[in-house]
């Protein structure tokens, strides 16, 4: 004998106990606070997020090992632009990187060198803006016999190698 399927439809519309979602957008701004840790002080940053990415690649010493670079701590100066200009202007969002670096010898024949303490720029990175979001405009633009090209970069999937491309718009 064959079973018959019942066509009797089930519905969830009744159920009186419904989850509540967390706050994704408070996740996402304190998981970018978390990562720069910039309301926390130098000495009490925990070993997570931009500090471990320097406390892990420092120090960095050359092949003989007679001078050192160490990493000391990071700042983070405040946007050039307010985020209402970079979109005006077509500009990236960011901040200012800068680290503070102590290179110092360890070779006994060059005792008169001094050891340099000093704040490095290392570049920008995007910031968040309060809405969870990041500005980021990459495009170039140039006009080639009146095509308009715009350059950008792909990854080969095949040779896990960036390639330069040019788009031309018809």
């Amino acid at each position: 004998m064959a079973q018959t399927k019942s066509n009797e439809r089930i519905s969830f519309a009744s159920i009186k106990s419904q989850l509540e979602y967390p706050d994704f957008l408070d996740i996402q701004l304190k998981s970018f606070e978390d990562f720069f840790q910039l309301e926390t002080k130098s000495e009490d940053r925990e070993n997570e997020g931009l500090f471990k990415v320097f406390s892990e690649n420092f120090p960095i010493s050359d092949t003989r090992n007679n001078f050192v670079l160490e990493f000391l701590d990071y700042f983070v100066d405040p946007p050039r632009y307010v985020l209402d200009e970079c979109i005006e202007r077509g500009l990236t969002f960011s901040v200012p990187l800068k680290a503070r670096l102590k290179l110092y010898c360890t070779d006994p024949e060059h005792e008169d060198f001094e050891t340099i303490v000093q704040d490095v720029y290392l570049g920008t990175i995007p910031y968040m803006t309060p809405r969870g979001t990041f500005v980021i405009m990459v495009r170039k633009e140039y006009v080639y016999r009146n095509y308009t090209v715009l350059q950008g970069y792909s990854l080969d999937k095949v040779t896990m190698q960036m390639e330069l491309n040019y788009i031309l718009p018809e």
